[in-house]
C-alpha cells in the first residue's frame, strides 16, 4: 500500500510541473514522508538528496531558460530579470483560477515582465515585444525541461524504494 500510494503521489506531482507549480519538491518531500512513515520498504537518504540536487538543477534551469531565451531575442539583462520575476509572480497570482490558471499566469507574466523592463530601457515596442516573446518560449522550453527532470526524479525515487 505503501509503494501505490508513494507512486500516486509521484505521478500527482509530476502533473503539477507544467502548471508552474513546485511539482519537483513535492516528489522529494513524498519521498521524505515514504521513509519516515513507510514501513517496511525505504528509499535511502542518498537517493533522497540526489533527487533534491536534480530539483535544484529544475529550478536553476527554469530561471536561466527564460532569461536566456529573453537575451537570445533581443532583449536586454532587464528584460531577462524582466521574464523571470513576472513569471513567478504570474504563476502566484494564477493559483486561484483551477487547472490553468498558474500556466496561463506563468506565461503571461513572464511575457509582460520583460515587455515592460524591456521597455523602460530603450523605448523599442518592437524590441521589447521580441525580447518578450523570447521569454514565452524559454518559459515553454523550461517547463519541458523540468517535466524530463520530474520524470527523472520520480523514476529513481519509485526504482529505490521498489529494491529496498
Amino acid at each position: 500500500m505503501d509503494l501505490i500510494l508513494l507512486g500516486l503521489g509521484l505521478f500527482l506531482s509530476l502533473l503539477l510541473i507544467p502548471f508552474g507549480l513546485p511539482g519537483t519538491w513535492a516528489m522529494v518531500v513524498a519521498a521524505v514522508a515514504f521513509d519516515l512513515l513507510g514501513a517496511g520498504a525505504h528509499i535511502g537518504w542518498l537517493v533522497i538528496g540526489v533527487a533534491a540536487a536534480i530539483a535544484l538543477v529544475g529550478e536553476v534551469l527554469d530561471v536561466s531558460l527564460m532569461a536566456r531565451y529573453a537575451k537570445q531575442y533581443g532583449g536586454s539583462t532587464r528584460s531577462a530579470w524582466g521574464a523571470v520575476l513576472g513569471g513567478l509572480t504570474g504563476a502566484i497570482i494564477g493559483v486561484p483560477i483551477p487547472i490553468v490558471g498558474s500556466i496561463i499566469g506563468a506565461f503571461a507574466g513572464a511575457f509582460v515582465g520583460a515587455l515592460v523592463l524591456e521597455a523602460t530601457v530603450h523605448g523599442d515596442r518592437d524590441r521589447a515585444a521580441r525580447a518578450a516573446w523570447g521569454a514565452v518560449v524559454g518559459r515553454a522550453v523550461a517547463a519541458g525541461a523540468k517535466v524530463i527532470l520530474g520524470s527523472l526524479i520520480a523514476a529513481l525515487l519509485f526504482g529505490a524504494a521498489l529494491t529496498r
